[in-house]
């Protein structure tokens, strides 16, 4: 029985040889498949650009791309990175295993292919596929309920995205693995998702916020907590959600965690969130500039609230940052100055790309 996932389930073929392709293809549309042909890795990635496709089949050797090639930038990339890639070889050297297992394979076929062994594979891997689509919906639906939480204040547009991506360039930048990278990724988005439990006019009031409704807010790191908990697949990201209103000296809540005692991602998630909120427009306030948005975190630093370490990383992050944009703003106003634009229009050019936000 074909797994229920999306019908019908679109599977790519991959292979030079016309007679390979064709019987392939055979057989799946046999087992009530759709089925569509490349006659080489170019064609299959251009293939994979165009639609949704539930499974790829790639020979190995073929011309201008091989099935290496394709199956490491499918893997690499996130939109694809989940597609189940079944590598068919003649190569029986281990060797070729071990490249393929490293391109990100999931499978391999031996030639000649076996009807029984083809069609066993296809269904354990679309069932696989099956539960990871499950995963993915999950996370779409958690990130849209945190993004209309964002919408519904006019000032916080955007932050979930960026708190996302910089806590992701922040973790990539101290050089933690991978699993903790995506959690950054995740976190960053739905680190306030427990504020949907939160009254709106609690979340929205303009002035600040009695001891009642301060004990009311305080309880959204536990609420996105026990949202996201059933989710296994989240199980790195939890601590960012609950702790990321933590604090170094044990003022912070929900637990009043110290030092260390709190997860370095939630660290991560905290100093990006404070950064972000100092560099934004507020209602009682204009966005500070990165100099004194960075003079207040080191005050709070020294009061014993953040992370220092973080903070002299995430400084010089941003700063590389702007300096980077500053350089291709430069650069692109160059070529157009010598297309016959002003130095005065190059200057300006210039100066509205250096913010970088």
């Amino acid at each position: 029985m074909i797994p229920r996932i999306a019908f019908p389930v679109t599977i790519l073929v991959a292979d030079d040889l016309k007679e390979n392709r064709e019987m392939l293809a055979a057989l799946l549309r046999n087992e009530g498949y759709r089925v569509i042909l490349a006659e080489d890795g170019e064609e299959a990635l251009e293939l994979l650009a165009t639609g949704p496709i539930d499974m790829a089949l790639l020979d190995v050797m073929m011309p201008r791309r091989n099935g290496f090639d394709v199956c490491r930038e499918i893997k690499g990339k996130l939109e694809t990175r989940l597609l189940p890639v079944v590598l068919i070889t003649g190569l029986n050297s281990t060797e070729d295993r071990v490249k393929g297992i490293e391109c990100g394979a999931d499978d391999f076929l031996s030639k000649p292919i076996k009807k029984e062994e083809l069609v066993a594979r296809v269904k354990s891997l679309l069932r696989i596929k099956q539960f990871t689509d499950e995963l993915e919906r999950a996370e779409t639906v958690l990130f849209s309920l945190a993004l209309s939480i964002e919408a519904k204040d006019p000032y916080t547009e955007g932050h979930c995205d960026r708190l996302s991506k910089y806590s992701v360039a922040l973790g990539r930048r101290i050089g933690l693995p991978e699993d903790q990278i995506i959690a950054l990724r995740r976190g960053g988005i739905i680190h306030d998702l427990g504020k949907i439990g939160v009254p709106e006019h609690i979340l929205l009031k303009p002035g600040p916020l009695t001891a009642d409704e301060w004990t009311v807010m305080k309880k959204h790191p536990e609420i996105g907590e026990r949202i996201c908990k059933p989710l296994r697949s989240f199980g790195l990201v939890l601590p960012i959600i609950r702790h990321h209103h933590e604090k170094m000296d044990g003022s912070g809540y929900p637990d009043g965690l110290k030092n260390g005692a709190i997860p370095l991602t939630a660290r991560i998630v905290t100093i990006v969130d404070v950064y972000d909120a100092l560099t934004t427009s507020r209602p009682y306030r204009e966005a500070l500039s990165l100099e004194r948005a960075f003079e207040i975190i080191g005050e709070e630093v020294k009061r014993g609230w953040w992370d220092g370490d973080l903070m002299t990383e995430m400084q010089a992050l941003i700063r590389e940052t702007e300096a980077r944009v500053t350089r291709a703003a430069v650069k692109a106003a160059h070529g157009v100055t010598s297309r016959g634009v002003s130095a005065g229009d190059t200057q300006a050019m210039a100066a509205s790309g250096s913010t970088g936000r």
